[in-house]
């Protein structure tokens, strides 16, 4: 028979449950505090935009790491700082491994995201009527172009421009019926607007094979941006798991970002992971988990998503020396830290208490409040998206309404 606790032990446990669920705030602050809570998490997508963070003269961000499980089994450590304010990790490539690794990191016990500014930044494709190998954007706007039915271009109508239509719809310039609620986002202007003023104090990398290329596209007068030297540019990015290339589809997801953003996007860099970012990060808003509001999206220019007059389709994406890889990825650092060093210079005067936004922040639905200022509107305000939503779905597969 195990013996009865002495009225001293008897008296210790007593005091140690007293303390623990009479102060339940306490020890949930206190747990709140010995997680990691950097003021900067940059993300970015494949190694070659991790590696040019590591071993900089600014900070050491191989100082911690810490694995994360949910993460990529390729990249499964976010690392950081001695002090653990700038942290960075690697999603892997595509929306499935952007959305996993940063809906895991999102919800670890491990990190406490709630004030940290996610700098998104990776390299792109990018369109010659808006900008130039090397540049530096930032958008305001991620449009998940290749979220809408697909024929195959030898099967459209005649009066078809495309073989992507908005789903729910029968006609490429019909705004989509069926929503699902990932087709637009819209971040934080006024804070975009702060990160452009970083970046513009960056002196840009170049290569003299960039600067051969870009010469060719001097010969249309639509894609002059394209042929000038790389600078930092407001546009936005268009998310697309297929790595499209040419004329005919850059036009094509040209117009479905205007259609979407109800006129106001600036198609100009393609990629593969920011939609499903976003979305992830939205979830963690909604969960009391980030703050959407602080979130900037920029992207380097490392090729062009279309060839110059004369140059076939094939070429421009398998053959061309463009020389815009290795600038793109070295000023992903030269601008960012930028970013970066300006957000922690300028913690206790602006960003801790965070950049009030000015427009709307948000998915198409204004899951997080809000009326988007694209689409139907929000359907947390009484707005019948949903309604459209079966409405398109059900007639695109021959049903009643």
């Amino acid at each position: 028979m195990p013996s009865l606790l002495s009225f001293s032990q008897l008296l210790a446990v007593i005091t140690l449950l007293s303390s623990v669920v009479g102060n339940p705030l306490g020890n949930l602050e206190s747990r709140w505090n010995k997680k990691a809570a950097p003021k900067v998490l940059i993300i970015s997508m494949f190694p070659p935009e991790g590696d040019v963070w590591y071993n900089i003269p600014e900070f050491n961000l191989l100082a911690k790491n810490i694995t994360v499980p949910g993460l990529s089994p390729l990249y499964p450590d976010v690392h950081c700082t001695a002090n653990k304010e700038v942290c960075e990790l690697v999603t892997g490539e595509s929306e499935i491994n952007a959305a996993n690794s940063i809906n895991a990191l999102t919800f670890s016990p491990l990190f406490d995201f709630r004030k940290t500014y996610f700098l998104v930044a990776g390299i792109a494709g990018i369109s010659p009527k808006i900008a130039t190998l090397g540049s530096v954007t930032f958008a305001k706007y991620a449009i998940q172009v290749a979220l809408q039915y697909e024929f195959d271009a030898r099967e459209i109508p005649q009066n078809f421009t495309t073989g992507y239509v908005p789903q729910g719809s029968t006609s490429p310039t019909e705004y989509p019926q069926s929503i699902y609620g990932t087709e637009v986002f819209e971040v934080n202007d006024a804070l975009r607007q702060l990160a452009i003023g970083f970046a513009k104090t960056a002196k840009l990398n170049d290569s003299s094979d960039a600067v051969a290329y870009r010469a060719n596209y001097a010969t249309t007068n639509a894609y002059l941006p394209g042929s000038e030297p790389p600078g930092v540019v407001a546009c936005d990015v268009a998310t697309s798991d297929v790595y499209y290339s040419g004329t005919l589809l850059s036009e094509a997801f040209e117009n479905t970002t205007k259609l979407f953003t109800n006129g106001s996007g600036t198609y100009c860099t393609t990629a593969q992971e920011d939609n499903a970012t976003l979305e992830a990060l939205l979830r963690g808003d909604i969960a009391n988990l980030t703050d959407f509001s602080r979130i900037i999206v920029m992207r380097t220019a490392s090729d062009f998503d279309r060839p110059y007059a004369g140059e076939a389709d094939t070429f421009n994406l398998f053959y061309a020396n463009q020389g815009g890889f290795e600038p793109a990825i070295q000023n992903i650092y030269l601008a960012g830290i930028k970013v970066v060093e300006g957000i922690l210079t300028e913690w206790d005067s602006t960003f801790k208490t965070g950049v009030k936004a000015t427009n709307y922040i948000g998915d198409i639905f204004g899951s997080l409040g809000g009326t988007p200022d694209f689409g139907p509107g929000s359907m947390f305000n009484n707005n019948p998206v949903t309604k459209r939503s079966l409405k398109g779905r059900n007639a695109a597969r021959g049903h009643g309404a």
